[in-house]
């Protein structure tokens, strides 16, 4: 029996539904074998005193503090969030707010390995309690973590400390696991361990009758990510003005919203481009479905689970060439990779608008990432643990 206590930071709620949905699919995949018990730490940071009255953080502080999510025990005990100046603590912090709850659940459920889903603070937390409780440890790079944190002189030194101490390193993409490397962390230590999609819901269905579902006429854009300036949502509103007869649906929520909403009104494109805000993760193959193309002009991803969504959709895809994208968009078929700007995103679309592939060489591309196989690689990298 392999025993494992997964740890993440980035793990759905009742209030954040699809964040880290990914990671959700990626631990019930890995629980459902017969041989594996799992429990989940899934931390909340939160501010301290008076600050947990902020909208952001008053509904997380009303989370169960261990439930049962989607078939999985999940643990969601908090930890102290120092806004701005106290990043450099955060890890150590998530550990000595975790140490009691560790102890409590080993004495009961005898973990053989703490599982880190995401690298900062997550990593070095990990790194710290692996060695108290004495057991092996594994960290999971996805992209930010190693992009933005690992650049931070206030993160970085305990990111690679972690790594070098980790008992296995996994990576979303071939690219991330050289980005780790640049770092300083061993190369032939990182395994490539791709996402996974759900094949049986995301898959091609009429795309004009969804179409005519959404309302919409002529061509369909759709980009899916946080509103953040990395995603580069402004630059795919940029593009529909040598885009007439196209409309743009937006998917997710974020701080960029006020900017992308003045964005649209001062193009004059509110009639062709709208912020649909949050959607359930159950219905993102119906927008897929509907799109001829979808746009993420991401300024930097370890490998973007939207990407493959949209291609088991039979949804080509225009995106830039920054981590793992050469590993998806490993085909004509499977749409376009350019440069982050507001023209060649412009001119990619066209391209794939005049002459769209078919829906099955477009979903080929998605057919490797399934979740049996991401689950299957964990597994194997997990039992190599003990």
């Amino acid at each position: 029996m392999l025993r494992v206590l997964t740890l993440s930071t980035l793990f759905p709620d009742a209030t954040r539904p699809n964040f880290g949905i990914f990671v959700q699919r990626q631990t019930q995949e890995l629980a459902a074998r017969s041989d594996v018990e799992l429990e989940v730490i899934a931390p909340l940071g939160l501010p301290p005193g008076p600050l947990k009255l902020h909208p952001r953080y008053r509904a997380l502080s009303a989370l169960p503090l261990q439930e049962c999510w989607n078939g999985l025990i999940v643990h969601r005990p908090r930890f102290p969030l120092i806004p701005i100046i106290g990043q450099r603590y955060s890890a150590a912090l998530l550990a000595s707010a975790l140490r009691p709850l560790v102890r409590k659940i080993g004495e009961r459920f005898p973990f053989d390995m703490i599982d880190a889903q995401f690298f900062w603070p997550d990593g070095p937390a990990a790194a710290r309690l692996a060695r108290e409780f004495g057991v092996p440890f594994s960290i999971k790079a996805r992209g930010a973590d190693i992009h933005h944190w690992g650049k931070q002189p206030s993160c970085a030194k305990q990111i690679v400390d972690a790594g070098k101490a980790a008992n296995g390193l996994l990576a979303v993409s071939a690219a991330l696991k050289a980005d780790m490397a640049a770092l300083g962390l061993a190369e032939e230590a990182i395994r490539v361990h791709y996402t996974g999609v759900d094949l049986e819901r995301f898959r091609p269905s009429d795309r004009q009758a969804a179409k005519s579902a959404l309302g919409v006429a002529g061509p369909l854009l759709l980009s899916v990510g946080h509103l953040i300036e990395r995603k580069g949502q402004g630059i795919a509103i940029d593009a529909m003005r040598t885009l007439p007869d196209a409309t743009l649906l937006i998917v997710g929520e974020g701080p960029m919203r006020p900017a992308l909403e003045a964005r649209i009104a001062a193009a004059g494109l509110g009639r062709r481009v709208r912020l649909l805000g949050a959607i359930a993760h159950e219905a993102l193959p119906e927008l897929y479905g509907a799109a001829d193309v979808m746009v993420l002009p991401a300024a930097s991803e370890g490998l973007a689970n939207v990407w493959v969504e949209a291609l088991a959709c039979g949804t080509p895809i225009v995106t830039t060439d920054v981590g793992g994208a050469r590993e998806v968009v490993d085909r004509p078929a499977a749409g376009r990779l350019v440069p982050r700007g507001t023209d060649a995103i412009a001119a990619a679309v066209r391209d794939l608008l005049v002459a769209p592939p078919a829906h099955a060489e477009v979903r080929a591309a998605a057919e490797r990432f399934t979740w049996k196989a991401n689950g299957d690689a964990l597994y194997e990298h997990l039992a190599g643990l003990r």
